[in-house]
């Protein structure tokens, strides 16, 4: 690991003056560590300056008017999941929360690194092959070597990477607003919104400017009697990310029909997947088997699969088709 300096902010407004002076490059904020110090050990990560957000005053979830659910940046996923207006309103997210990492990461974790967090595809991590994430021009060996675990759907011939957390699939579905603090103020960025989709420019996972700090996530209100799931396929009991994941929040009217609906999928995609194409096919219609076997077709229409990734299409599908049945009982 190469040399660094090191400092604590006390505040939101002095992390980012203190960033500002590095002008967006080598500095980083420092919350829990567990991707940022990861990747300064392997090399990917080099930055000269560190400043250590984890104790900002961001560590409070409160219930904001209108029933919605603000949560500072510095909140702990562990302890996020095990909030009870989080399982009571919004199970999706602690589900989501509970199937990411290990329990001694998540205790490490913060709201704000997690949204952050950088793929694991293992040409960005290697730092002796080219990769245009992290080497901007360098190439993307990933396209004809190995990417059976790469994105099928938004994907470009610079990057072919996906998007690693399962906790911002959770807040994509249920239509989350991320706060921002930078040098020319403040500001909201709605999700999806948050993350890029690579096109040329893959080394910009977000859309956040230089020293720009998140500070929290407000979710909106639950919506009243809708049921929400998450739902994970990877290769391990534990401790690996998304082969492919699922969201859902669904809403039946009075005649059993699909009132409202949203959803994010996983593992796909640079970005977490807001299932547009889906819902629009589910809503006003019948919840049955077929129904949600055309709204899941609609929407895995649009993937691209790569040589050796193709089983995820089909994967994908069967997951939000079952997740849609399990909800609609």
């Amino acid at each position: 690991m190469r040399p660094f300096t090191y400092e604590r902010a006390v505040d939101a407004a002095g992390a980012v003056a203190a960033a500002a002076r590095f002008d967006g490059g080598p500095a980083r904020y420092l919350g829990g560590g567990t991707n940022l110090v990861d990747l300064m050990r392997l090399g990917v990560e080099r930055p000269e300056h560190l400043i250590d957000v984890s104790r900002l005053a961001l560590d409070c979830v409160e219930e904001v008017e209108g029933g919605g659910l603000r949560i500072g940046a510095a909140v702990r996923n562990s302890d996020l999941a095990a909030h009870p207006l989080v399982l009571s309103r919004y199970p999706v997210l602690a589900q989501a929360l509970l199937q990411g990492a290990s329990g001694q990461l998540r205790n490490l974790a913060t709201v704000g690194g997690n949204l952050l967090q950088r793929t694991r595809c293992p040409y960005f991590q290697d730092v002796t092959k080219p990769c245009n994430k992290r080497r901007p021009g360098s190439g993307c060996p990933a396209v004809e070597g190995e990417h059976r675990n790469l994105a099928v759907i938004g994907h470009s011939p610079a990057c072919v990477a996906t998007h690693p957390s399962d906790m911002a699939v959770a807040m994509t579905a249920l239509g989350a607003t991320v706060s921002v603090q930078g040098p020319g103020g403040e500001r909201t960025i709605g999700m999806p919104g948050l993350h890029r989709l690579p096109g040329d420019d893959p080394a910009r996972d977000t859309v956040l400017e230089p020293a720009e700090l998140i500070t929290a996530v407000t979710l909106p209100p639950a919506a009243a009697g809708a049921r929400s799931r998450y739902r994970k396929v990877r290769e391990r009991a534990s401790f690996a990310f998304a082969l492919v994941s699922v969201a859902a929040v669904l809403r039946l009217d009075d005649e059993g029909r699909v009132g409202d609906c949203a959803i994010a999928l996983g593992g796909l995609a640079h970005a977490p997947w807001r299932a547009r194409r889906a819902e629009e096919a589910l809503r006003g219609g019948p919840a049955d088997e077929a129904a949600f076997a055309r709204a899941a077709e609609a929407e895995l229409a649009q993937a691209r699969p790569l040589r050796d990734n193709a089983y995820k299409v089909g994967l994908a599908r069967n997951v939000l088709e079952r997740t849609l049945v399990e909800l609609a009982r």
